[in-house]
């Protein structure tokens, strides 16, 4: 049975959302679900291409609707984007690890948002070997893919 993790995959419509100026914008995440066919749009208020792609300064900014949010931003600005996707009436939201704090999570429970935390969103959008398989190889072994 897939886990919660695993299924947030299955979603269809996706914005990934990074903060260039202050963290590299979360490309493999962005470029691996493209990769599977994803509609998936760059949100980032810092720049205006990514890849090619044009990119959205927020979620209200969208050309169409979205299902799932992937956030890696810095922590000071998670629970504000928590608030946006909440706002957007999305109901699946990723926090990457070490960017969730306990204010975007008790804000995700109040929204009624199922949030993925404290993991790697990578391991799960990338193929072949890398660092990111190896996290997904242990994560598997000690039940916490």
């Amino acid at each position: 049975m897939p886990s919660n993790y695993e299924t947030f995959w299955d979603n269809e419509r996706f914005a990934v959302v990074g903060n260039t100026e202050k963290k590299n914008f979360p490309r493999l995440t962005y470029a691996g679900l493209k990769d599977w066919g994803k509609t998936v749009y760059a949100v980032d208020p810092s720049v205006e291409k990514m890849d090619g792609d044009p990119v959205y300064a927020d979620l209200s900014s969208l050309p169409g609707d979205i299902d799932a949010v992937v956030l890696e931003t810095p922590q000071e600005d998670t629970a504000a984007w928590v608030e946006q996707a909440a706002e957007a009436g999305v109901k699946d939201v990723w926090i990457h690890m070490t960017r969730d704090t306990p204010e975007a999570l008790e804000l995700a429970k109040d929204k009624g948002i199922n949030v993925r935390h404290g993991t790697c969103a990578v391991m799960y959008v990338t193929q072949g070997f890398s660092g990111h398989s190896f996290h997904k190889w242990i994560n598997k072994l000690i039940g916490k893919y």
